[in-house]
């Protein structure tokens, strides 16, 4: 309904309530969550109408430090994009994001803001500001000096209030061991055991944001700060030149030194998790990168800020390209054309070719209604029919599965195969997982040789792999003969319930950390198999054997490699979400594709229903 004549009043009913949620603290839980909504409905309308984005990346900026973690990220994120679409409000969005950076708290803010921070600031007087902004972000340097000299003075306090016979520090417990040398002698050996360092006492809340996330173990930041002070630092050595060459070093020192100060904190004991290996390699590669600076500059300004502008264009064009292309082909669904004619089934004759033409039509809509039309055009019937008893029974019966939306109409036709009338013959159904019988069969009396036709309706609550299992009863010509044949399984197929869905790298990542039941499924291909296969092309085979999304841009899966990694996503009819993200790998041509797929879901026969699903594509593609 918003269209380029009412978006204006739109978006400023939406800021009113953005408002709003920011002033009303006292129902924290629900304006947060409606917060959210509106952040993301405010996006929506500036990714469409880019007209209002001026507008509202000048609300997000003002109002960001005080939005909640997952608030404050989707608008990080809305601020990113229109930076890169719209030149002209480049410099506004850096002065904001640098007046109002000590403000942030949450991580993953401060790496957006740490990235656009980087990437827009491109003349020297930006780069001081932001510059001079960080390093109170930071704080005192060098940092595990610092915190080393502020822990000693806190410890100190008490002991001086104790009286000097207590206050004097005791040595780290020293253990010495001997070893016998290969010439025979004895050698010592010492080593200095250091006690951990109580987390609390360090009082991270009263700390400068950038040093309180680099304490709690956050190095995923930690590099992020480091790819900021390296592009800055490149930028300002090629705008300033030789004009102001010694400020140019001073800024590479001082960067250097920030870095070799967040490694040794990942390596102390002040942090509750040492920093990981990636994290490490990477502070430790921008250190190398400003080390060399001045022999490979060319190199390195083409890596640290062409290659990641050029990379984050494609990411935003690709995202524009996909919603374009999803409204057209949702316009070429819908399209009618100017001069279709309109039928009115009311209005259309009692008799003859136009009551023919109604009922077709009346037809028609039933199976749209009822999901018939999707996928029954092209699948014959006849393959969803399932043998409940053998050919040599005294009762043949089989089935036709019609599965609906939310319910799974079977049509059962029974066979009397003696020359006795069968009596009382009834069906009784039981099901396993969450279907329900909605009413039980009537019972019937078949002829010798003749046949029956028994419907049964079977309600669908959830998305799980169900069974349909029961017995057929029925009495034989004598008072007291009665006799039952089992029936055969009925497997209700999950896939008529999943349906492709889409949604943001930020709600992918809550629902992953969010859901509890996870299933890893093991991948490996035969070599045969792999040969005239890649990568993306298995890809495609998974998602199409389980009616996934691939939330992975293009561009990303873009190119020859011998790894791939996606991520998938489904939802139900019912309203639940299931994720999915696949892991494999080619190193060679002639190589079999190994690797996992986790999933994940809410519930757990969802996940155990994908599993299954998703072995058995794997065999399929093996044989």
């Amino acid at each position: 309904l918003t269209s380029r004549r009412n978006v204006d009043d739109v978006v400023a009913m939406l800021k009113k309530e953005l408002a709003k949620t920011v002033a009303d603290a006292a129902d924290y839980d629900a304006s947060l969550d409606y917060r959210l909504l509106l952040i993301q409905t405010i996006h929506s309308c500036a990714s469409q109408f880019p007209e209002v984005a001026a507008s509202v990346v000048e609300l997000f900026l003002d109002s960001i430090a005080e939005f909640g973690a997952s608030s404050a990220t989707d608008a990080i994120v809305f601020i990113r994009e229109v930076a890169e679409k719209f030149p002209d409000l480049r410099q506004g969005i850096v002065s904001h994001l640098v007046s109002s950076f000590l403000d942030f708290k949450a991580g993953k803010v401060m790496r957006g803001a740490l990235w656009i921070l980087g990437e827009y600031a491109e003349t020297p007087d930006e780069i001081r500001q932001v510059w001079a902004r960080l390093r109170e972000a930071i704080g005192e340097l060098p940092l595990l000096a610092a915190e080393q000299r502020e822990l000693d003075a806190a410890a100190a306090a008490p002991s001086a209030a104790e009286g000097p016979e207590k206050s004097e520090p005791r040595a780290p417990a020293a253990s010495a061991s001997r070893r016998i040398l290969p010439d025979g002698t004895y050698a010592t050996e010492s080593s200095l055991t250091a006690k951990a360092v109580d987390v609390s006492a360090l009082k991270l809340d009263s700390k400068p944001p950038l040093r309180a996330v680099l304490l709690h173990s956050d190095f995923f930041t930690g590099t992020v700060l480091a790819s900021t002070l390296t592009k800055l630092v490149l930028r300002f050595a090629r705008a300033a030149g030789a004009d102001d060459e010694q400020q140019a070093n001073s800024l590479r020192a001082e960067a250097i030194l920030i870095m070799a100060g967040v490694i040794r904190i990942g390596h102390s004991a002040f942090v509750a998790t040492p920093i990981d290996e990636d994290s490490y390699d990477r502070v430790l590669a921008c250190i190398r990168a400003l080390e060399y600076m001045d022999e490979d500059s060319e190199v390195l300004t083409e890596a640290f800020i062409a290659d990641t502008q050029r990379a984050f264009s494609r990411l935003v064009k690709g995202e524009v390209k996909r919603a374009a292309e999803e409204e057209r082909q949702h316009n070429d669904e819908n399209a009618v054309q100017v001069d279709d004619a309109i039928e009115f089934r009311l209005l259309a004759a009692a008799k003859g070719a136009g009551a023919e033409s109604a009922e077709d039509t009346l037809e028609h809509d039933i199976e749209l209604a009822t999901g018939e039309a999707e996928g029954r055009a092209a699948v014959s019937k006849l393959d969803s029919v399932v043998q409940l008893t053998g050919f040599s029974d005294a009762v043949y019966a089989e089935a036709y599965v019609n599965v609906n939306q939310y319910d799974i109409l079977l049509d059962i036709m029974v066979v009397n195969q003696t020359n006795a009338t069968l009596r009382n013959l009834s069906i009784e159904f039981s099901t396993l997982g969450d279907l329900k019988l909605v009413e039980k069969p009537t019972s019937y009396n078949v002829a010798p040789y003749s046949f029956s036709s028994v419907k049964a309706s079977i309600k669908v609550s959830s998305t799980e792999t169900g069974v349909i299992f029961g017995t057929i009863v029925y009495d034989g010509p004598s008072v007291n003969d009665s006799h039952s044949i089992v029936l055969n399984d009925i497997h209700v197929d999950i896939m008529e319930y999943i349906r492709p869905a889409r949604c943001d790298e930020a709600q992918f990542h809550s629902m992953w950390t969010e859901f509890e039941w996870e299933n890893k499924v093991n991948m490996s291909t035969t070599k045969e198999a792999a040969e005239n296969l890649d990568l993306r092309a298995y890809l495609q085979h998974i998602m199409k054997a389980t009616n996934m999304a691939c939330l992975t841009p293009e561009n990303a899966l873009a190119g020859d490699c011998g790894f791939l990694s996606a991520n998938l996503y489904a939802r139900s009819i019912f309203g639940e979400d299931a994720l999915a993200n696949i892991s494999i790998e080619k190193p060679t041509d002639d190589s079999p594709i190994t690797g996992h797929i986790r999933i994940r879901a809410k519930t757990q026969g969802i996940a155990l229903s994908l599993g299954d699903k998703i072995s058995a594509a794997k065999v399929s593609l093996s044989d």
